[in-house]
């Protein structure tokens, strides 16, 4: 199409995005103070109660994911962490020196970012990205999920609101409307930055788009219970985690690798906290309901559905104090997709003999089938399995003694709040890290001539002099 209408996706993109160059050049020039009374305006926008609750319950009835309590919580405890992560980021003018090295680096905006916002996640995750982008004196493109727009736009509208009242231009804020895969793809080429949450196709188009991107891996976040482990406090950590927002968060544990001496002794706890365990017969039913197309990817209908609706549909009953089904596994991969990423109240449950190091292998084994990465963690107090468990798998983070979906951050750990959990070269990505805002600007190197130090041959090679000869 070539005429300049709005339903032209290129004439529609070009004019987003210039009027989000000029809100960014607008505030290029703003002190660190601010920049930070900016985020602060648009984190309270979307952060304060009543906003929090319509959000939610637009996200809820538009979607069909997820629960209304669950999705509050998660918008208050993302965006406010982040905000409280941030306080001691500088972004602005000269954030870091070492004069031992002659280095002084200085912080400068990366210009428009485009943010790709999953359907799961239309609410908590458009204010985190916009966060990240506005403490670097960043514009932001949304593009939300054509099935959760209305939910996406909303949250951008108070953010824009919230801009306005503290001085700063609203287009630093932007979404596309109406969106499609061609306004996509049109926004990422224009753009200089993508961040891209969601499935893999979305984050394999971000990095295809010919801009810089950061992007995020498949989850499928396993989580070992050792024979030392506070029992009590592992099963209240997986429960917690898995029935979350009914675990639209790929932090969510969809499986745990528990020691054959504590076995029964924590599936009796699950149970206790409101886990069903469920039989052959069950099973045999769940797989053909959760996998009824052939697809390595569950179907539609039961992703962060309740664990009453998820049973139903499979054509059996549970108690109404249910709240996730426990599937017993062995096997690993395509013929076992219990073994995947479920994004459902869904947990696989596996037993481990033989010491540490056979609860490593199964942990590589199904992640090695989904979600190389990503996230595994413990529950053990032994630091020697920690160990083993951290330096024996390929995954950015490892948490002990926690609920996994502490794994996005925390007020009980150091870890980044975020939205966007990367997973290294393991699971395509660029960096292993918990995407934040340092991520979101341009760093100059100022280098001064130092004392120079040589080094000596005979320092660099006499180890290898020694064994080898000259």
């Amino acid at each position: 199409m070539n005429s300049k209408t709005e339903e032209d996706p290129v004439w529609e993109i070009t004019d987003i995005v210039a009027r989000a160059r000029a809100a960014q050049q607008a505030i290029a020039d703003y002190t660190q103070e601010q920049t930070d009374d900016l985020c602060a305006a648009v984190a309270w926008a979307v952060a304060r109660p009543d906003r929090a609750e319509s959000l939610a319950k637009l996200a809820v009835d538009e979607g069909g994911f997820g629960n209304y309590a669950d999705k509050v919580t998660k918008i208050n405890k993302r965006v406010l962490g982040a905000l409280a992560d941030m306080r001691a980021t500088r972004t602005v003018g000269v954030v870091e020196e070492d004069p031992a090295r002659g280095l002084v680096k200085i912080a400068k905006p990366v210009g428009v970012v485009a943010a790709l916002i999953p359907t799961t996640g239309p609410d908590a995750t458009p204010p985190m990205k916009a966060l990240f982008a506005l403490k670097g004196r960043n514009a932001i493109v949304v593009a939300p999920h054509p099935r959760t727009a209305e939910t996406t736009a909303a949250v951008v509208a108070s953010m824009r609101e919230a801009c306005e009242q503290v001085g700063a231009p609203a287009d630093l804020v932007q979404v596309i409307e109406r969106p499609s895969l061609a306004k996509t793809q049109e926004l990422m080429r224009r753009a200089d930055l993508v961040v891209a949450t969601g499935g893999a196709g979305m984050v394999k188009a971000a990095y295809s788009s010919g801009t810089p991107a950061f992007g995020v891996g498949v989850g499928n976040a396993v989580h070992v219970v050792d024979e030392t482990a506070d029992l009590d406090d592992a099963a209240t950590a997986i429960v917690a985690a898995k029935t979350f927002d009914w675990a639209t968060s790929c932090l969510a544990d969809n499986a745990i690798v528990v020691a054959d001496s504590v076995y029964e002794d924590l599936l009796d706890r699950l149970v206790a906290r409101g886990g069903h365990r469920c039989d052959t017969r069950e099973k045999v039913a769940l797989q053909q309901r959760m996998w009824s197309d052939g697809s390595h990817i569950p179907t539609l209908e039961v992703i962060a559905k309740s664990a009453r609706e998820i049973a139903g549909k499979a054509g059996f009953d549970i108690g109404e104090d249910r709240t996730f089904l426990m599937v017993e596994e062995e096997g690993v991969g395509p013929e076992h997709p219990f073994s995947g990423e479920k994004l459902c109240v869904v947990l696989a449950v596996y037993r481990y003999r033989g010491g540490i190091d056979s609860a490593v292998k199964l942990v590589n084994d199904i992640t090695d089938y989904q979600g190389l990465g990503h996230t595994c963690g413990i529950h053990t107090s032994d630091d020697a399995h920690v160990e083993a468990l951290a330096l024996g798998t390929r995954t950015a983070r490892v948490l002990v003694n926690q609920n996994l979906n502490e794994g996005a951050g925390s007020p009980r750990n150091g870890l980044p709040f975020t939205l966007s959990l990367s997973c290294g070269t393991w699971g395509g990505n660029i960096t292993t890290e918990n995407v934040n805002a340092r991520h979101f600007v341009n760093l100059t190197w100022v280098s001064r001539p130092i004392e120079p130090h040589p080094v000596s041959e005979e320092e660099l090679f006499a180890r290898h002099w020694a064994r080898h000869g000259r």
